[in-house]
């Protein structure tokens, strides 16, 4: 399994409010039979509507972190939007705060979607613009938030943080890892036995 404890990277700025799932990724890319190639139309309309978009800046191409404002993620529940994201690049989002269903699919992905409050995510902001290399980093077993020599708390639930510290969050590999007692277990269940 993947323990994430750090993610350490530049960061996107996108500091707005209640970007909803939709922007992350239009409908019309909803129709794919797997997530390959999402991340090339991530804030697709916003980006060619603005083409200071930070998406669109070449400065924040490599970036690792997006920080954003109150409400990230809201609207429909798609799975789509952060998938979109990750394979974009992102492997964190800090934010005021996230719709649920939003946080929940970063989760299941082990992407941690990290609550600081505003002021916080205005300096980052402000750093990041200043200098596009300024690097970021989320410690997640000390739940800190660190930039040149800035440091600040970050927020997030102590049972999704075990689960992203010890990688408990990947479901997949937790039953990979148990396919032998799964096996075991498969065999001795009576209502099996035809299939064998």
């Amino acid at each position: 399994m993947q323990a994430i404890q750090e993610v350490r990277g530049t960061a996107v700025p996108l500091l707005s409010d209640d970007v909803d799932t939709d922007r992350i990724i239009p409908a019309r890319f909803l129709r794919c039979v797997t997530f390959d190639g999402l991340g090339a139309h991530v804030f697709e309309d916003d980006r060619q509507q603005d083409p200071q978009h930070p998406f669109n800046d070449s400065r924040f191409q490599q970036a690792k972190i997006l920080i954003a404002g109150r409400n990230f993620g809201c609207g429909s529940s798609r799975e789509h939007a952060p998938q979109a994201l990750l394979r974009w690049g992102i492997r964190a989002v800090i934010a005021e705060s996230f719709a649920e269903i939003f946080f929940g699919n970063c989760i299941s992905l082990g992407m941690p979607p990290v609550r600081t409050n505003r002021s916080v995510l205005e300096k980052i902001h402000a750093a990041v613009h200043e200098d596009s290399k300024t690097e970021v980093t989320l410690d997640l077993n000390d739940m800190q938030i660190a930039f040149g020599t800035e440091r600040f708390d970050a927020e997030l639930n102590d049972s999704v943080r075990t689960a992203l510290t010890t990688g408990a969050w990947d479901f997949l590999a937790q039953l990979i890892e148990a396919e032998s007692q799964i096996r075991q277990t498969a065999e001795s269940l009576p209502y099996l036995a035809r299939f064998r």
